[in-house]
Formats: structure tokens, sequence, C-alpha cells
């Protein structure tokens, strides 16, 4: 068993990718193109916002964006402390100083009241400004917008969302990918919608900053390429892998999406008498289930239990092992209180299990076992 089997989902879509690269090959349109385009309409249509600006990878995106709207040396940034470096690290390449917050009680996402409370604290101490908030949806599940457009409007700051796991969730009506100011998104190859290497794209309602994007990711480019307005970076999505993407939306689209929830709902319901904590969806939001992440009692519990999935060929994986504040790139900003208790009881009981559309009911019955007979080994909370 694979943890996330990219195989079986190429074995599916073989035809469709391989008309389309080939077409690209024969015509040897490497850069730019139809494609390309073909595929920012289709991902803007889909998330239903204006513009989607397609990039080298997910991280330039959280870059891109943020640099687009000025953020720089002086700012404050309030970020999760538990989710993907990339996320502070897109803050930091732009000169400003991440703010880490820890999750949310009932959830793995952004805490709305750290928020608050960090914004006010960073304000009291004045040697930075609060300018944005940079939410990361955390495997698969938006975080709580509406909450934190509240606050974000109370003390006049940005909102941003890192996509780069919910592309296909939902709040309501409105998909992930179409919140804040603007959204960036992976295509990372085991993200929901993933090209065969890197990719990324920022979605955005706002014109203007689409344009300086547009501009930022071709080396500044005004006018033609060689009419440079301000300094940028290389940052384009190749051609093929807009091919890629285009045969794997349509699939996400007609099927994957609803069979990724078929999955989830497997899991939960087998799972439901083990001893961990399931993964609780709020009402009225959709997760995209980038991962089928459990908690466990502790981290004892953890490796046994993941020694025991092993022993049966089945592997798992720990979604985040340590807090960003703890990270030694951010040596200089860790203090007593930067340092959160939630955060590293998360970092010490989750585990992610294997996940993916293409996964049959034998399979999630194979991981489902083992977590039961774990289950019955160990003592209950």
């Amino acid at each position: 068993m694979e943890f996330r089997d990219l195989k079986r989902q190429y074995h599916a879509l073989r035809e469709e990718i391989t008309h389309r690269t080939e077409r690209i090959l024969e015509e040897s349109r490497f850069i730019g193109g139809r494609e390309v385009t073909e595929l920012e309409a289709k991902l803007a249509d889909y998330v239903g916002v204006k513009h989607c600006i397609t990039c080298g990878n997910g991280t330039d995106a959280l870059t891109l964006m943020l640099t687009a709207e000025g953020i720089g040396k002086g700012d404050a940034v309030i970020v999760p402390d538990f989710t993907f470096f990339a996320t502070a690290e897109a803050v930091s390449r732009t000169g400003a100083v991440p703010v880490f917050v820890e999750p949310e009680e009932n959830g793995f996402n952004l805490s709305v009241e750290g928020v608050e409370r960090e914004i006010r604290r960073v304000s009291e101490e004045g040697s930075l400004c609060p300018r944005a908030i940079l939410a990361a949806d955390l495997f698969g599940v938006p975080a709580n917008y509406p909450a934190l457009a509240g606050v974000a409007e109370k003390y006049k700051m940005l909102l941003f969302e890192d996509a780069a796991q919910s592309f296909g969730g939902s709040i309501g009506e409105k998909m992930a990918g179409s919140f804040g100011m603007a959204a960036a998104v992976s295509f990372f190859p085991s993200k929901p919608l993933g090209c065969y290497g890197d990719g990324g794209a920022v979605f955005t309602n706002d014109d203007t900053a689409a344009e300086r994007i547009r501009s930022l990711k071709e080396h500044g480019r005004g006018e033609s390429k060689y009419d440079n307005l301000r300094i940028g970076c290389n940052s384009r999505l190749d051609t093929v892998q807009a091919a890629v993407l285009l045969a794997k939306l349509a699939a996400y689209k007609r099927y994957e999406r609803e069979a990724a929830q078929q999955v989830a709902d497997m899991y939960s319901q087998k799972l439901f008498t083990a001893a961990m904590v399931l993964p609780k969806i709020p009402e009225d939001f959709r997760s995209a289930w980038a991962q089928y992440t459990v908690i466990l009692s502790g981290p004892g519990e953890r490796s046994r239990l993941q020694a025991a999935l092993q022993a049966k060929k089945i592997p798992s994986m720990v979604y985040y092992p340590r807090p960003l504040s703890l990270q030694r790139a951010y040596k200089a900003l860790q203090t007593p209180e930067a340092i959160s208790e939630r955060t590293q009881w998360l970092c010490d009981r989750v585990l992610s299990l294997p996940f993916y559309p293409y996964m049959t009911e034998t399979e999630v019955d194979s991981v489902c076992r083992v977590c039961r007979e774990f289950s019955r080994n160990e003592t209950v909370w």
C-alpha cells in the first residue's frame, strides 16, 4: 500500500495526459502558451474569483501575493504555529516578521482568539506594525475565514489564505482559494490537485494585485520582457505541467472530489470506536481531504501505532513533528511566551493515514483493522 498512490491516478488519466503533453512536445511550446491561459481561466472559474495567476510553486505563490501588497520590513504577519514551514518562510522572504499563533482547540487551523491576542501584543510592544493575517487551511479544511475577516477588519489588517492543502474545500458556497485579499495554492504532486513536479497559483478578485503579481513573477515585467518596472523573480508554471493539471482538474471536478469524501466517510465510520480523535469538520465547512489525520493520546501511542501499521506494510506520516516557533531558522524569535503548549501537544500526537481518491474499501479496511486492534491494546483517553 502507498500513502498516496499517484500511479493509480496516472493509469486512470493516462490517455488524456498523454494526448495533452504529446501535443506540447510535438510543437515544442514549453513556456507559456494556450494551456497555461486555459488552466488559469478554468481554475479562476472553479474557485469563483476574477483572477488566477499560475507560478512555479506554492511557496512563490505565497511570496508573490504578500509582496504585491507591499508586505515587508517592519511589518508583522500573523501565521499558524502548526503548519508547513513555507507559510512562515514566505513572510520572512519579504523582510516581514512572522508572529506564531497556536491552533484552535477543536481542530488544526489558526485560533481566532490567539490571532487577536497576538495582534494586541505586537501593537502594544510597538516595534512592528501588524499588517496581515496569513491563515493556512490544514489537511483540507478552510480556516475560520468569516471570523478572521472580522478580526482583520477590526484592526485594519489584510487577510490572506494559504490554500495549499484545501483546493476543492469550501465554507458554504464559497470555495477555498476565494477568501481574503488573495490566496495561494500549491500543485505539489501530493496535493488535492497536483502536477508532476512543482507548481502554484495565486487567486484574487483585485485587479491591481493581479497585475502586480503577473509582473513580479516574470522579473517585474512591464509592457515587454525587456521593460522591467520592479524587482521580481522568475516563477512560471511550465506548459507541460499546465497540461497535466488540465487533465487532472477535469477528473477532480468530475469524480475525484466526491471519491475523496467517500474514502474519508469510510475511515470515519470504521474508526469510530478506535482510541483516537478523528477529524471533525465544522458545520457548513467542506474538507478537500488533503490528509486524513487522527490524534493519538500521546507520542508513545503514536509510535506504537506506526510500528503496528509498518508491520503490515502500511505507511503513515506525521504532519507536523515540530512547531514553526521552534524551528532553528526562527531561533531569534523564540521566547518562553512564544512557545505554544497546544501546538506542541498536537505535534506529539497527530498521525496521517494513507489517503487518496482511488483508495478501495478493502484498503481502508486493512488500515482500520490495524488501528482497531491497536485500540484494544491501548488505554482509551
